[in-house]
């Protein structure tokens, strides 16, 4: 009799396991069946901050705006679109690895006034800097997008006081052959009629900072690119890196390929035109394509 109750036992543990066992594969079936769904849509935002690993290389997209570059190795960045420029915000130095944007001919000639009120980037994750951080700091709040190239927009003129179009610049350099270099740029953009522009700092040595709270890094350097499309349909480019100091030089001392900026940015400039385009405006520049007389 016990020997019966011990094999009816087994014969009902069997059947729980089995059932057991059923629905275990029925859930896994279930889970599967709800993660393979599509996911809904986001919403659409005019402004969009992303966090992205810079080891990873986008390829070119098609129709992407040509002003916008690729960070060439590993680097932090987070993407902010704005109305007037897109930035890659590096969170480590405090600093835009690059500030990006188109200028026009009806652009530069806009009529809003400067703001003068710096302010933290709303769209950065984490802790934004603050305008205090650059306070009693010998360095001046350094426009990379410059304001006068906002003047087209009240909010593009108001983002560009944002502290993440800022970096730590000398007052000389600033006030000096920098602003030379963005009053030239806005002439170009009325001659030629459209100027597709990239600046930022250039970053060799991290141990110089400001600021208490936020570290915020002092470039050695600064660059600025720039493309444009001639009347004959081909294309054009130049670049400018600039030292963090004090001086005053003729622009021209300055020029230089935008291939030579790319080896001291680690910055991939125009990639978004053809390849065979990009590498052959590259490699040298004719200063006649950027006479403004």
């Amino acid at each position: 009799m016990a020997k019966n109750k011990r094999k009816n036992s087994r014969s009902s543990i069997s059947a729980v396991i089995a059932a057991v066992v059923c629905l275990i594969g029925a859930l896994s079936y279930i889970l599967s069946a709800f993660r393979s769904r599509p996911a809904p849509d986001a919403p659409a935002t005019a402004a969009v901050a992303v966090s992205s690993p810079a080891s990873v290389q986008a390829a070119p997209i098609p129709g992407a705006p040509l002003e916008l570059p690729q960070l060439i190795g590993s680097r932090p960045e987070q993407l902010i679109e704005h109305v007037g420029y897109a930035v890659s915000y590096n969170p480590d130095w405090h600093l835009p690895n690059w500030v990006a944007y188109e200028l026009t001919a009806s652009e530069a000639d806009g009529e809003f006034t400067r703001t003068d009120k710096f302010l933290p980037d709303p769209m950065v994750e984490g802790d934004p800097v603050v305008t205090a951080d650059y306070k009693n700091s010998g360095y001046d709040r350094g426009h990379m997008a410059p304001a006068a190239d906002m003047r087209w927009s009240e909010q593009a003129m108001k983002e560009s006081f944002y502290m993440t179009n800022m970096c730590p610049q000398n007052h000389n350099n600033n006030a000096g052959d920098w602003k030379d270099l963005e009053e030239l740029v806005r002439d170009l953009a009325n001659v030629y009629g459209s100027i597709y522009i990239c600046c930022g700092p250039i970053v060799t040595d991290t141990s110089v900072t400001i600021g208490t709270l936020r570290k915020i890094v002092v470039p050695q350097a600064f660059y600025k690119v720039l493309l444009r499309q001639k009347a004959d349909g081909s294309w054009t480019s130049i670049g400018f890196v600039m030292p963090n100091a004090a001086g005053n030089r003729p622009l021209m001392t300055y020029m230089l390929p935008v291939d030579s900026v790319e080896q001291r940015t680690g910055i991939d400039f125009f990639c978004n035109l053809p390849d065979s385009v990009e590498q052959t405006i590259e490699t040298d520049f004719n200063v006649a394509d950027w006479n403004t007389n």
